[in-house]
């Protein structure tokens, strides 16, 4: 029986890959309702279970994929890869209204600057506390800020050194993994319940996957809005970060 549950297991991995995630969203989903009495949503417990896992997977195996190091949950690998996150990302802009995304208008392209260039100049400080004080090293770890993508991008473009670019990645992802957390619990206080505030909210928060999964959190009518708009930060952030962010620091600190 055992043998059979494993073999079918190990030949349908992506299966059980789409099984496992409900289950751990199932028992998140419960927990919120149950333990926080709703004021927690399932999901940012579930972003937090999937750290926890991911984090297990690594001590376990001590490889870097954490659990898709293990040979049953292999297919996390593929479905928590960049394929499926870019395809579900552009398949939300199959539910934006395009009457609701004209009302953002220039306050969403204002959002979208900001929401680019005041994470590199929070990165860029945190990095000169630090100690960083070279300008390809202050640019890279402040690109990362905008997102992690962005940051070895810039770092690449500038010939910035491997630890540097790994780092910036790495602020990213810290930036990612707090929006996706509190978001819902911000949600609130930032009135963050209509398409036009999800649409600024895209444009300031800038992760796509940390503001996907946060709307998701918050309410999943929102999530087309909130990534339409952040969706271009990558594309803005790689524009600007190599260019005109990365001479601005030159031009201040040498």
């Amino acid at each position: 029986m055992f043998q059979l549950i494993e073999k079918t297991v190990l030949e349908g991995q992506l299966v059980t890959a789409f099984a496992f995630i409900g289950l751990v969203i199932w028992i998140s989903n419960q927990m919120g309702r149950h333990l926080t009495g709703g004021r927690v949503a399932g999901s940012a417990i579930a972003v937090l279970a999937g750290l926890a896992l991911a984090w297990l997977g690594g001590s376990i195996t001590g490889k870097a994929k954490g659990l898709a190091d293990i040979a049953e949950f292999g297919g996390l690998a593929l479905m928590g890869g960049a394929m499926m996150r870019d395809f579900t990302i552009v398949a939300t802009a199959s539910e934006v209204h395009v009457e609701e995304a004209k009302k953002a208008g220039w306050l969403g392209f204002l959002a979208l600057v900001l929401g680019t260039v005041l994470p590199f100049i929070v990165g860029v400080c945190v990095a000169y506390a630090f100690g960083y004080r070279d300008p390809v090293a202050l640019s890279t770890i402040g690109a990362g800020a905008i997102t992690y993508i962005v940051g070895p991008v810039t770092g690449a473009a500038i010939g910035a050194s491997s630890d540097v670019i790994a780092l910036s990645i790495a602020t990213g992802v810290v930036k990612a993994i707090l929006v996706m957390v509190f978001t819902p619990v911000l949600a609130r206080p930032m009135r963050l319940n209509n398409p036009q505030a999800a649409m600024v909210f895209g444009g300031l928060a800038g992760t796509v996957s940390g503001v996907s999964a946060g709307l998701a959190a918050t309410d999943r009518r929102l999530v087309p809005y909130g990534a339409l708009v952040a969706t271009f930060h990558t594309g803005f952030g790689c524009l600007l970060g190599p260019s005109v962010l990365f001479l601005a620091v030159k031009a201040l600190l040498g």
